[in-house]
């Protein structure tokens, strides 16, 4: 018998559609304009897209309850902390725009930081799935 874990078909999901709705909006904040176009470009390409597309993979694994879908979470958070965090931050001091695009991806990379805690939770590893 299955362990019942508490928000784990809510984040699946949640998951899922939030990494669909990413893949737009980080193409719309690339052709934003000229404060940090060159940062905008870079991450998007290097970081952004890949964190994306690996989430949609690990949601669609996680639904379809396969174990290695947490691992593969884990790995997608990570890498949208490492591009987003730093990146808030710079855009913060450099735009001060705490209600635009830098008050947005600080907001996400805390709530990544929350998913991650979430996910890191060892009965996510422990119970028997496909």
């Amino acid at each position: 018998m299955r362990e019942r874990l508490l928000g784990y078909w809510l984040l699946s999901w949640i998951g899922l559609i939030s990494n669909i709705i990413a893949l737009p909006i980080i193409a719309l904040i690339i052709s934003y304009g000229p404060p940090l176009k060159v940062a905008n470009i870079t991450l998007a390409i290097s970081l952004g897209w890949p964190a994306a597309i690996v989430g949609i993979v690990s949601s669609a694994a996680l639904l379809a309850e396969r174990k290695w879908g947490v691992t593969l979470t884990l790995v997608s958070l990570s890498m949208v902390i490492s591009g987003m965090g730093p990146y808030s931050v710079v855009r913060l001091i450099m735009q001060q725009d705490i209600f635009g695009i830098g008050g947005f991806t600080l907001l996400t990379t805390l709530l990544s930081m929350l998913a991650l805690i979430y996910w890191c939770n060892p009965k996510h590893r422990r119970t028997i799935r496909l």
